[in-house]
């Protein structure tokens, strides 16, 4: 066991609408200046002592100004090892959502409505929902 190493474990999930399209966030440069893959999706790190869930919502609630409609669906979780002494426990889910994106754009400074085609063709998109991508855990 390393000692040195600080655990944090994030939420996210990819929203659909009821157009079934796929909603993304693009990070902003000005507090993300070494992102790799600016597209992402909607989502954090958990505040201990609250639910996955109450995380999840409150995340989508402050960076999007939605509500998760109904109970989101867990389809992955990651291991992210960082050599700068962090390891983050990933959880990715997706969900419906409802309501107007009012965007946080002191994280996000775009945001996009993207059909599956698109989403299976993104570019500079965030190399941890890439790989979820690529296994196809977003399909049906």
């Amino acid at each position: 066991m390393v000692a040195d190493i600080t655990l944090q474990v994030g939420v996210k999930i990819l929203l659909k609408n009821e157009c079934e399209q796929f909603l993304l966030l693009r990070r902003s440069l000005a507090k993300y200046p070494d992102a790799k893959g600016r597209w992402d999706i909607v989502g954090g790190r958990i505040d201990a002592g609250t639910t996955l869930l109450e995380n999840l919502q409150r995340e989508v609630r402050e960076e999007t100004g939605l509500t998760i409609v109904g109970e989101p669906r867990l389809v992955a979780a990651q291991d992210i090892l960082r050599g700068n002494g962090r390891h983050v426990v990933r959880l990715t889910y997706v969900g419906r959502a409802s309501g107007e994106i009012r965007l946080d754009e002191s994280e996000n400074d775009r945001y996009h409505w993207c059909s599956r085609e698109e989403l299976e063709n993104l570019d500079d998109v965030d190399v941890y929902f890439k790989e979820l991508l690529d296994e196809g855990l977003f399909v049906g």
